[in-house]
């Protein structure tokens, strides 16, 4: 009963917040949408007989603090990809990417009386997006949105894009927390993982790689995804491209840790969470297909030294993710939600497997990377 009472609160404030912006026609419904973990998301339908289908988020301003920043980094992004659209000629431009709905004072978000931070986005409609890849078409086009997305955005400024999460990607700040987790040991958990921070700290150099290559401007920084897990994806019917969505993370960036991130959690046989690592081995059609769908649309604009980034960073992702788990569990599970006391350990070791699966096949990376090279 009193999760339905909360339930009913949250519709009603949804529809109360919706009504501050620009709708077409009188809100007939507001329903909890999709399967995010941040923001609180809400399909809201009108009556409108011309365009009845909205996006309502409630934005999660714990985590994007700067929200101001964070919807002007979200309006210049789609601003510029329509026009982009546009220029080539593409006809569908509101279902290429996400269109941002005013405020009834013309503001891309509303603050309610209650300190939290409101938008919405046009719904578009016919399209689709999957958790788990199923396909190696799938898998093509995905590749093909994220190498389209960067390529057209490769002509933005980046330093007209507000960093949203200092340091998000930066390995030598997961690692200098990782450090200092260790030296706190608040819950005294140290002594329990030292073969894992062994792990960790031997291949600290080699991961610096792309750090390091940007630091020398032998790497552009450009406007990057930075979250490019397959469900930020939309596909049409037929499972070809549509649209890439959840731009919260969207700053300047290597271009090679939007590749990584990607192969990271579409190249894992198992969950993240497995924890018989035994099961962790690499489904290398999906990372082959990928990394065409993405090279077909990337290679375009991609630097040689961008291109010989990219495998490294495949290694780097799943390396990072697994130093903050690690981190996490030391300081006693204070950031991930767990399901148990042991999850962040256990994510923390399948993470590795696959480190280990990636640096054992290496070699067979590397030359799908070169032929996709020659074949695009």
């Amino acid at each position: 009963m009193k999760s339905e009472v909360m339930s009913t609160k949250k519709t009603e404030n949804s529809i109360r917040s919706a009504q501050n912006f620009k709708l077409e026609g009188q809100i007939l419904d507001s329903i909890p949408f999709g399967s995010g973990h941040i923001n609180d998301t809400f399909k809201i339908t009108t009556d409108s007989t011309n365009y009845n289908l909205y996006l309502l988020q409630r934005i999660n301003h714990h985590i994007f603090q700067d929200v101001h920043g964070l919807m002007n980094n979200i309006e210049m992004v789609c601003n510029h990809l329509k026009e982009k659209l546009a220029h080539l000629g593409d006809k569908e431009v509101q279902k290429r990417t996400m269109t941002i709905v005013q405020t009834h004072d013309d503001k891309n978000y509303y603050q309610d009386d209650r300190g939290d931070y409101w938008r919405v986005f046009h719904l578009i409609p016919d399209t689709r997006s999957y958790d788990i890849l199923e396909t190696q078409e799938q898998a093509f086009s995905g590749g093909m949105a994220f190498g389209q997305f960067q390529k057209q955005l490769s002509d933005l400024d980046p330093k007209k894009i507000v960093e949203i999460l200092p340091n998000f990607h930066n390995i030598e700040f997961r690692l200098n927390n990782l450090r200092d987790a260790i030296t706190k040991n608040p819950v005294n958990r140290v002594i329990e993982v030292q073969d894992l921070l062994d792990y960790i700290f031997e291949r600290e150099d080699k991961m610096r790689t792309i750090l390091e290559l940007g630091r020398a401007n032998k790497l552009p920084l450009r406007i990057t995804h930075n979250d490019t897990k397959f469900n930020n994806v939309l596909l049409d019917k037929d499972d070809n491209v549509q649209c890439v969505i959840d731009l919260d993370t969207v700053m300047p960036g290597y271009v090679a840790y939007d590749f990584g991130d990607a192969i990271r959690t579409i190249i894992n046989s198992a969950a993240e969470d497995e924890a018989d690592v035994s099961k962790i081995v690499l489904n290398i059609p999906l990372f082959q297909s990928f990394t065409a769908g993405y090279l077909s649309e990337a290679k375009d604009f991609l630097t040689e030294t961008e291109v010989e980034s990219l495998i490294p960073a495949v290694h780097l992702l799943p390396y990072m993710q697994a130093v903050r788990f690690l981190t996490d569990y030391i300081n006693g599970d204070t950031y991930y939600k767990i399901a148990y006391p042991e999850h962040n350990l256990v994510r923390t070791k399948a993470q590795l497997k696959l480190v280990h699966e990636l640096e054992v096949n290496n070699e067979k990376l590397t030359d799908i990377l070169a032929e996709n090279l020659m074949s695009n």
